[in-house]
């Protein structure tokens, strides 16, 4: 292990730093090997850099059933050039070796663990330095599979709710989550639509009743006036379809990859940053 504060321990100590100085969190997405394995770790060091707070890592899939075309043609990509399982942890492993602090969630589908072996899989992904898992077609119902596991293993397990997630269906949700609760702002496949924000706060807020997690709230933020009006209310934005087609337009482009997500988070972060300077009445 890189750091004997890991897993559970590092997300949490990233969530009550940015509480005890005020601050809103950015949480970026991209797709482990996209566009290559040695390309998306350079990517990962530009978004710290450019005030990512916990970096989300996609596991390649060839039918991720939840992800938009954005997020279709990443996971194309990084297929193409070969990224595995196994070449995703050493993405993070390497990583590790300049950055102990960040926390690192994989996220995915359940598919690729299965095939890998849920034990060995836990135990290599600790070993590397991830700290938690957003496995999104794995229900409650089936915490056993790899839930369970995970928190036994010392990782945490993030689960979804959405704005269908009512009253009767939060607790579940709720149950076996740690690290934090990720809000998905509106019903869908990823990178499409925009989220109404009277409506997610209502729903953060009504959750917040029920939780004393850190709440993220993620799906149709793209843009730095988008991401500055969920911090106003929220404990973290995630981005990551914009990042994802930030970088196909790139290769397209011919433009410096490193620049571009650098500047896009650079944006965000400063649209964060706002929302900050607006609550204090700065």
């Amino acid at each position: 292990m890189m750091s004997a504060v890991g897993g559970t321990k590092r997300i949490e100590a990233r969530f009550a730093e940015l509480r005890s100085k005020g601050l809103t969190g950015l949480i970026t997405f991209i797709t482990a090997g996209d566009p290559d394995p040695e390309t998306s770790l350079e990517i990962c060091k530009a978004l710290v850099k450019s005030g990512a707070d916990v970096i989300e890592l996609g596991m390649p899939f060839t039918d991720p059933m939840a992800d938009g075309p954005a997020i279709q043609k990443g996971n194309l990509r990084a297929l193409k050039s070969k990224t595995t399982v196994s070449r995703t942890l050493e993405i993070i492993r390497s990583f590790r070796e300049l950055d102990i602090k960040t926390p690192i969630i994989l996220m995915g589908y359940y598919n690729p663990i299965y095939s890998y072996g849920v034990e060995k899989f836990l135990s290599d992904a600790l070993d590397s330095g991830c700290d938690g898992l957003i496995v999104v077609d794995i229900p409650p119902e089936e915490d056993e599979e790899l839930c369970v596991p995970a928190h036994t293993a010392g990782m945490s397990f993030i689960r979804l709710a959405t704005p269908t997630t009512d009253e009767l269906r939060l607790p579940a949700v709720l149950k076996n989550t740690s690290g934090f609760l990720y809000y998905v702002s509106m019903a869908g496949i990823t990178g499409v639509g925009s989220p109404d924000p009277k409506e997610v706060e209502k729903s953060v807020n009504r959750i917040r009743r029920a939780t004393d997690l850190p709440i993220a709230v993620g799906f149709g933020i793209r843009t730095s006036e988008q991401a500055q009006t969920i911090a106003e209310f929220a404990d973290a934005a995630v981005v990551g379809s914009a990042f994802v087609e930030c970088i196909g337009n790139s290769i397209e482009t011919g433009v410096d990859i490193l620049d571009s997500i650098s500047k896009l988070a650079g944006e965000l972060s400063s649209g964060i940053n706002s929302a900050q300077k607006k609550k204090q009445g700065a």
